[in-house]
């Protein structure tokens, strides 16, 4: 199932954590969304006329466009591709835009399921991170957001950050059930380099996160989600039944996507791309008949290896017979390597698949790069 990712590059403040590419300026908004409607024009051959089941707006923040901009950005998307009457159109938003005009128009558009940014229950995390919005916010949005017919919502919450107790993580995941969301995607905090985060813990300013309290966070994590019926699909995310992302998974799944804008890549099984990570440099380039990216192609190692970091994150495992497929070469290597850890008990063998256990979990990155081929 195709997928289209559209990179929507601006925010009305940087959190201090975020290492997504964006702009606190919105100077270059009109010419961005025409240089996003001239690159529908130069990929519509991408995905070779496959149905689009999912379209996502990432970013950024899109919840900060305009109804016209919103209405402008779909009618392209329907003119250059052929999107499936049952698509998933997600739209992320920050709590403080979510006002009942919002809501009201983006139920009259295409967006059928919103991912709200809500990172935290706890005021003290909010400001922490620099997020733009309260607590009381972040709640008032999930409740406007099903009071307006919105039957599929997703809330994303970090975990891990000094001031995060066990007791209060435990209770700003029993809030966010209690709200009532589909889809609730949870991360640890990560200080990624040159970000205002790792500015502020390098020079004294802030704590930074402790590994050890972030790993029995997540712990807590499996044991309310388990509890409260939601299911693991992907380490980092859970669902009720019906509700996965489908885009996500396309990801995990391996089906191939278009990602437009700056900085958006784009997937389809041979090769991977990405767009160039500056919006006026993004802009000058469509203006010029092109689209300013770079390519790699995908060798049998990368192939291999791709597939072992993405599918054994997943509730649907590492499939044996589809690594034989790549060659009886990547089959030894995976066989050899994984059988430490099936012994450990950090991965559960079950006829031709590999799953991660709860324990194999917390060091799936170290599980995945040993089975890799070098």
């Amino acid at each position: 199932m195709a997928g289209i990712y559209i990179h929507i590059p601006y925010c009305k403040q940087a959190c201090h954590y975020c290492d997504f590419y964006f702009s606190t300026s919105l100077n270059s908004k009109q010419a961005y969304l025409a240089a996003l409607a001239k690159e529908m024009d130069l990929r519509m051959a991408y995905l070779a006329d496959e149905p689009i089941h999912s379209v996502y707006l990432g970013g950024g923040t899109p919840s900060l466009l305009t109804e016209d901009d919103l209405a402008g950005i779909f009618n392209e998307l329907n003119r250059h591709f052929s999107i499936a009457p049952d698509a998933e159109v997600t739209l992320e938003a920050n709590p403080d835009d979510l006002s009942p005009q919002k809501l009201n128009q983006l139920r009259n558009s295409p967006v059928n399921r919103l991912s709200i940014g809500i990172q935290s229950f706890e005021d003290e995390d909010l400001v922490y991170m620099n997020r733009s919005h309260t607590v009381a916010m972040g709640t008032e949005a999930v409740q406007m957001a099903r009071e307006y017919g919105f039957k599929n919502i997703s809330i994303d919450l970090i975990y891990g950050t000094p001031g995060l107790s066990d007791e209060l993580w435990r209770r700003n995941i029993r809030k966010a059930v209690a709200l009532g969301v589909q889809h609730i995607s949870c991360y640890a905090l990560t200080v990624e380099p040159r970000t205002a985060l790792d500015h502020f813990i390098r020079s004294g300013s802030i704590t930074g996160p402790v590994d050890e309290q972030s790993s029995v966070h997540f712990e807590i994590l499996l044991e309310e989600m388990k509890k409260n019926g939601f299911i693991q699909y992907e380490i980092s995310n859970f669902a009720r039944e019906g509700f996965y992302s489908r885009h996500n998974s396309n990801y995990w799944l391996n089906e191939a996507y278009l990602g437009l804008g700056p900085s958006a890549h784009s997937y389809n099984g041979l090769s991977r791309q990405w767009n160039v990570r500056n919006t006026n440099q993004y802009i000058r380039s469509i203006e010029q008949g092109k689209v300013g990216f770079e390519l790699e192609t995908l060798l049998p190692n990368t192939i291999y290896n791709e597939y072992i970091l993405t599918s054994l994150r997943t509730i649907w495992g590492t499939d044996l017979n589809r690594i034989r497929m790549m060659g009886e070469n990547y089959l030894r290597t995976c066989e050899k390597e994984v059988q430490k850890y099936i012994q450990s008990g950090d991965v559960i063998r079950k006829e031709s698949q590999l799953f991660l256990s709860d324990k194999g979990k917390l060091i799936a990155d170290r599980i995945s790069s040993d089975l890799f081929a070098v």
